[in-house]
């Protein structure tokens, strides 16, 4: 058996856009489904109709991670469905260290895997950093080592090991975007790796796509990552591969999908 995972960022709630991202969840199917940027979805009717499109199973397992306000009054909520009984569910949106939602939860999958799904602050990447502090703070290093953990989610941050281009700091200085700092940081993703957490997308990719966001601003052109699963090492064995998913304007940020087995090789 294998266990499927997809993040997906569906842009300022996917209201113009919410059938063509109905039919990206149904023809990808997850077993596990995370959604950032869930503006508008607190009455649940459209959470209950990606619910849906996984089934009846997905409509008994789905859950709202109310997000903190922005300076807007707008709540960006994190979305979870799950194929899976979903157990000990959490939502941590302390503003003091969470700039939208952390939803924290376990489910059986050939053992219990602690999950979080999350959406990571888009202004800076200091503030991005006090999440994956926090994050490391939840976590006993030798549990996570031992257990069966994963992370996905929109963490608007970059990995110094994705091919990007030698000259990108000047790229993002010309296009005036700030977000990720000058010269580009990668602080948040170091962090996650060094604490364990192996980036699935880089330990086995379904093709070499890797680009989840493309951006032209002040008519420079420049593709990022910022959209991830990652795996705690026991985790990271049973992977069979990831894939970024084109979503062909389904929104504004390419899927992410991991492919897990339920169960550890050789067992």
């Amino acid at each position: 058996m294998a266990l499927k995972v997809m993040t997906l960022n569906v842009l300022f709630g996917g209201q113009d856009r919410f059938e063509s991202l109905l039919e990206l969840v149904a023809r990808e199917s997850p077993d596990l489904l995370v959604m950032q940027e869930c503006l508008g979805w607190d009455d649940g009717e459209r959470l209950r109709q990606v619910a849906a499109a996984l089934g009846p199973e997905g409509t008994l397992h789905a859950h709202l991670g109310s997000a903190r306000p922005r300076g807007s009054g707008n709540c960006y909520h994190v979305a979870l469905v799950s194929r899976l009984p979903v157990r000990d569910l959490r939502v941590h949106n302390d503003p003091h260290f969470i700039g939208h939602a952390l939803v924290q939860c376990e489910l059986d999958a050939g053992g219990p895997v602690t999950f979080f799904g999350t959406h990571y602050d888009a202004h800076h990447e200091k503030l991005r950093f006090v999440e994956a502090r926090y994050l490391r703070s939840l976590l006993e290093p030798t549990a996570f080592h031992e257990g069966l953990y994963l992370l996905a989610g929109d963490l608007n941050s970059l990995s110094r090991k994705d091919p990007y281009p030698v000259d990108l700091a000047d790229k993002v200085r010309m296009a005036g975007v700030d977000k990720f700092g000058h010269p580009p940081r990668f602080d948040v993703i170091d962090e996650l790796e060094e604490f364990g957490w192996v980036d699935t997308l880089r330990l086995r990719p379904a093709s070499p796509a890797w680009v989840t966001a493309q951006r032209v601003r002040n008519g420079i052109p420049i593709d990022y990552r910022t959209d991830y699963i990652f795996a705690s090492p026991r985790m990271a064995e049973r992977l069979v591969s990831t894939a970024v998913v084109d979503v062909n304007g389904a929104t504004d940020h390419n899927a992410v999908v991991a492919t897990f087995h339920t169960h550890a090789p050789g067992t």
